[in-house]
């Protein structure tokens, strides 16, 4: 016990932390944005993983790292937008259209997979690039804060700043009104010149476009290749996150750490001697007790 304390009381950890979170806080922002306008992006976990292999694929055959981040963020978006054209559109629930095509990506992107490598687990017989890490000159001297906070892939910083991007555009701009009136009362927004599926649809787009940079920085920057369903998962976890977070940014944004945390610390557990399959359900453990204690705290609010 003294070894494990030991290990979570460094910077180490700290800088662990800043690392698995930013998937999911990426994702989870993205969930936020496409709840405020009332339809809720459930293909979370489809999305990141079609952008991720998008991403690798790209960065391969172009030898661009760039153009591998902006093929991860189309298809972010393209994707996102099929299921707004499938739920908002065509009258699909949107619940059903998510899991579905979670369900189809899952195994599409075996396929796109198989057809340019020949292989079906993962993407290492391609030279895809990687998003590289950075230094910030003036953290990185600093003891401990440097080393926690320094040193990260790019996406990790653009997943921080998106916080602050996201939180302006819902509470500061016309776009964010607009999305918000239209998830709190559809008819009263119609009523007042607002085009309600419009804005709904550019609210999954907009999610899909922050999937999508979680889907890049899956396979570009925490791993430097694509591998069979690599977001095991996380895409729920962001779902459940802004849930707790009662789709709202800050609170979303500390209920998303707090999976990181737990994630982190299974990685630090899988160092010890503890059954790796115990330690993987660490991260879904702490989605259930959340949920669990979310859903006791509504209870009691609607009393």
């Amino acid at each position: 016990m003294d070894e494990i304390l030991a290990l979570l009381l460094t910077p180490t950890f700290g800088y662990a932390i800043l690392r698995v979170t930013t998937p999911i806080l990426f994702a989870a922002l993205g969930n936020v944005i496409s709840s405020k306008a009332g339809v809720s992006n459930i293909a979370m976990e489809g999305t990141m993983l079609t952008a991720s292999l998008a991403g690798v694929l790209v960065s391969a055959y172009s030898r661009s790292a760039i153009m591998g981040l902006l093929a991860a963020l189309l298809v972010g978006i393209l994707f996102s937008a099929f299921m707004a054209y499938l739920s908002l559109y065509l009258g699909t629930k949107v619940i059903m259209a998510g899991i579905a095509l979670n369900l189809f990506a899952s195994s599409f992107t075996v396929y796109v997979l198989y057809m340019f490598t020949g292989q079906k687990g993962n993407s290492a017989a391609l030279a895809s690039k990687q998003i590289p890490a950075v230094e910030i000159p003036v953290l990185k001297g600093i003891p401990v804060i440097g080393e926690i906070f320094s040193g990260h892939n790019i996406l990790v910083y653009v997943a921080l700043l998106s916080v602050a991007v996201t939180y302006v555009m819902l509470n500061k701009t016309k776009l964010g009104t607009h999305i918000k009136a239209v998830g709190e009362n559809p008819s009263a927004a119609a009523s007042v010149g607002i085009q309600v599926r419009r804005v709904q649809f550019i609210s999954l787009c907009l999610s899909g476009l922050l999937a999508g940079f979680g889907g890049a920085y899956m396979s570009m920057g925490y791993l430097s290749m694509f591998t069979r369903d690599m977001i095991a998962g996380r895409g729920w976890i962001a779902i459940a996150a802004s849930a707790m977070g009662r789709s709202m940014v800050i609170p979303t944004t500390v209920t998303s750490f707090l999976f990181g945390i737990f994630s982190a610390i299974g990685n630090v557990l899988q160092l010890q001697n503890i059954p790796s399959e115990l330690i993987t359900t660490l991260p879904y453990a702490a989605v259930f007790t959340g949920i669990v204690v979310y859903s006791v705290r509504k209870s009691k609010g609607d009393r």
